[in-house]
């Protein structure tokens, strides 16, 4: 069983990322499961190139220090000549009412005359995604498994027209991960693409500036902190944080502290303990560009060759080879 998981370079990796899903990635994926940095699905909107490539880069890094095996790692750029084509194969089995009909284009649209085409074509690109590798999981959110329902039904359309070359992939939600909300802002999930980043702990943020943050994050009037997400959502943020970082409950958690400052202080140097390694890790990558292109590199031709088949055949079945 393939299990493909993805992760947007949109913005720097955040805690919340690596609490939520790419530490699991790491401890939990199977020695089949892939991992990809979707760098073309951030080109929809108007973006800085320099900086994207930057962030890819970042972000490639991030996955490898997280401790995912660099073979099952690639970044999805790299096999643009592969997935160009394919998208293209399956657009020709698209109808531009299904690309039309995605909640995420009707809500990022919204009408506008100048929004970008790829913002309609970028759900194909993702079922290539898919399909190319011959992924039978996709684990996602509920934002995305539309998409995924649109590469099930590409993929048994193409099959029964012109013949079986692809798997018909399934989404699955992912295991529970840590709730990560803003810090400035418990009413929405921490995001790596925030505009206001006061809020928001990225992984290579100095330790310093990942204390100051902590300290200054939002709590209640309360006399001590309870855990009670819906009642209490900052001061529960918190206690989901320092739970995920210690393996402690959070509501054990809540009545080791009797005040928010000890409460905020055990999340700072649980926090600060859980990156360093990570962030060092990091570092020592981006600082060695050699050594991540070699890494970068053997991804892309691993993928590639994983697709390979798959590719011609499509493009045999369909006419185009």
């Amino acid at each position: 069983m393939v299990r493909l998981s993805g992760i947007t370079p949109s913005g720097h990796p955040q805690l919340g990322n690596y609490l939520g899903a790419v530490r699991r990635w790491a401890v939990e994926g199977g020695e089949d499961d892939l991992y990809f940095i979707a760098d073309l699905h951030a080109m929809t909107t108007t973006h800085n190139p320099g900086r994207l490539r930057a962030r890819t880069n970042e972000t490639l890094a991030v996955l490898i220090a997280s401790g995912i095996p660099p073979e099952q790692v690639f970044v999805q750029s790299d096999l643009a000549r592969e997935l160009g084509a394919l998208t293209w194969v399956l657009e020709c089995t698209c109808s531009y009412g299904e690309a039309a009909r995605m909640i995420q284009f009707k809500e990022k649209a919204g009408g506008q005359a100048g929004v970008r085409l790829s913002l309609l074509t970028y759900p194909v690109l993702m079922a290539a995604d898919i399909l190319l590798q011959g992924a039978s999981e996709v684990p996602v959110g509920e934002d995305q498994s539309q998409h995924v329902e649109l590469a099930r039904a590409l993929a048994r359309r193409f099959n029964q027209t012109y013949g079986e070359v692809f798997t018909v992939p399934a989404a699955v939600l992912p295991p529970t991960g840590a709730r990560v909300r803003d810090l400035a802002d418990p009413s929405r999930k921490m995001s790596k693409s925030a505009r206001d980043s006061a809020g928001v702990v990225f992984l290579l943020d100095e330790p310093d500036l990942v204390r100051r943050k902590i300290r200054r994050a939002v709590t209640d009037g309360q006399a001590k902190p309870a855990y009670a997400p819906e009642d209490r959502p900052g001061v529960s943020n918190l206690l989901e944080i320092l739970a995920a970082c210690t393996g402690v409950s959070p509501v054990d958690a809540a009545a080791e502290y009797g005040t928010y400052g000890a409460l905020k202080e055990a999340v700072a140097d649980a926090v600060v303990g859980t990156l360093r390694p990570l962030r060092e890790r990091t570092m020592e990558l981006l600082g060695d560009p050699s050594e991540l292109d070699r890494v970068r590199k053997a991804g892309s031709v691993r993928a590639a060759e994983r697709g390979e088949h798959r590719l011609q055949s499509a493009l045999r079945l369909i006419g185009a080879a």
